[in-house]
């Protein structure tokens, strides 16, 4: 049988567990304390847990949100620990996050990541069929986490859209083919050592990116996936008139 339960959280003791689980994950710079697994919980977000036997290993929170009188849920932060990732437990985490939303009439969760972390990008786009339209510069300011490498906390916010044909054809591992003009824009392969090693050229690279979301965002363009070469990886992006099995609402301004 299989050991991993995915389940939901409502006790102050697992929010606590989550609490440790991040803290390990990410250090006490970046994590949040138990009061705000508490409000999520309260107020009609989420907080999941991935359980092997009675230990936690992995936790997703979402918080509640309410824009142009349709709910959404903001994915604040997903993690698994270090031992147990790419096992696809984060994956369950996310589809039990789905399962749950649609159960209850949400069709739209977001969350924001980083452009230059490239296997969480791939996951988004990829393995989930997220989509971004949104550039965040500096979304949480310079933080003093070592995981941030001291850059500007510049973010993509990732839009997954529940029920969408594109959503359901990825989730089936059957992608359905883009219909128009394709943008890409191509980034070091290596960057995970320049972050590491050189904060001057990381910088540079950030700015460079950054410009061409932002350009390209403002010609209708939508990033849909990643694609990895031996020197490079090139974000893929689509017209969003154009895309297959998604029609998406007007761009939030701001």
């Amino acid at each position: 049988m299989d050991p991993i339960e995915i389940r939901q959280c409502s006790t102050l003791s697992e929010y606590e567990d989550c609490v440790r689980l991040e803290r390990v994950t990410w250090g006490e710079e970046i994590s949040v304390p138990t009061a705000i697994f508490v409000v999520a919980h309260q107020t009609g977000g989420q907080v999941i847990g991935a359980y092997d036997r009675e230990k936690m290993i992995g936790f997703t929170l979402a918080i509640a949100g309410v824009r142009e009188a349709k709910a959404f849920l903001h994915s604040h932060m997903t993690t698994v620990l270090p031992e147990r990732q790419n096992q696809g437990i984060g994956r369950r985490l996310k589809l039990f996050q789905r399962q749950d939303a649609l159960r209850r009439g949400i069709e739209l969760i977001e969350w924001t990541f980083d452009p230059l972390e490239f296997r969480n990008a791939h996951f988004n786009l990829e393995g989930l069929g997220a989509v971004a339209r949104r550039y965040i510069p500096d979304c949480y300011g310079i933080s003093p986490s070592p995981l941030h490498a001291g850059l500007p906390t510049d973010r993509l916010v990732a839009e997954w859209w529940l029920s969408s044909e594109r959503v359901k054809s990825i989730l089936a591992d059957d992608r359905l083919p883009a219909k128009g003009p394709l943008a890409r824009i191509s980034l070091p392969a290596s960057l995970e050592e320049v972050r590491a090693n050189d904060r001057d050229r990381a910088l540079r690279i950030q700015a460079e990116a950054r410009a061409q979301f932002e350009k390209l965002f403002g010609e209708g363009y939508v990033a849909v996936g990643l694609e990895s070469g031996d020197r490079t990886v090139e974000y893929v992006l689509e017209l969003a008139d154009l895309m297959a099995g998604l029609r998406l609402p007007p761009v939030r301004k701001g």
